[in-house]
């Protein structure tokens, strides 16, 4: 459906940049903004291949390890399952490192695989709800991606805009896991 509505949108604004003699302003718009789109790709790419090898050089280090054992605690409390399970409490710990430095493209793979770590049977379990939940209010520390589209329009200072993404990244997580933890028990 969004397809179609789409190209609905499309096909009313070349009718009406032909109707209105304006269809090579229309023409110049298009190729304007395609040009525009590619560049802030590139722009948003580099800076993402950037964060991600920061992560990877993180692995590599052994702070990964170390990050590890710092949220053990937290971890073991909100999945008690990775006590048992050593591959998904370094899943979870992937995914949760990524998500702090705003790498959300790097935190899926990880989500996935602790996902399918928390899968039994056919229903989501608690633990997999509660993942989701983190995942989709996740705290970030970097939000690298939005700080990469704040350079790239022209921005003098990309992450000036930390503190308001930490206050609002934490109440998001907090409202999240409430609403997790109240659902949970209305649900029984």
């Amino acid at each position: 459906m969004p397809d179609y509505l789409w190209m609905g949108m499309v096909l009313c604004a070349l009718v009406f940049a032909l109707l209105s003699g304006r269809g090579d302003a229309a023409g110049a718009a298009a190729l304007e903004g395609a040009a525009a789109a590619v560049k802030l790709c590139l722009e948003t790419g580099g800076a993402i291949c950037l964060w991600s090898g920061v992560l990877a050089l993180l692995e590599e280090g052994g702070a990964l390890g170390l990050l590890q054992r710092l949220l053990r605690p937290l971890l073991l409390r909100l999945f008690p399952e990775a006590r048992e399970n050593p591959a998904l409490g370094t899943a979870l710990t992937e995914n949760l490192s990524a998500n702090l430095l705003g790498l959300g493209n790097a935190a899926t793979p990880a989500g996935i695989r602790a996902a399918k770590l928390l899968r039994s049977g056919e229903r989501a379990s608690d633990s997999l709800c509660r993942l989701t939940v983190l995942n989709s209010a996740s705290l970030q520390l970097i939000p690298t991606t939005v700080c990469a589209l704040r350079a790239a329009a022209g921005s003098e200072k990309p992450f000036a805009i930390l503190p308001a993404v930490w206050g609002a990244s934490l109440c998001a997580l907090l409202a999240a896991l409430a609403a997790e933890k109240l659902l949970r028990a209305l649900w029984r």
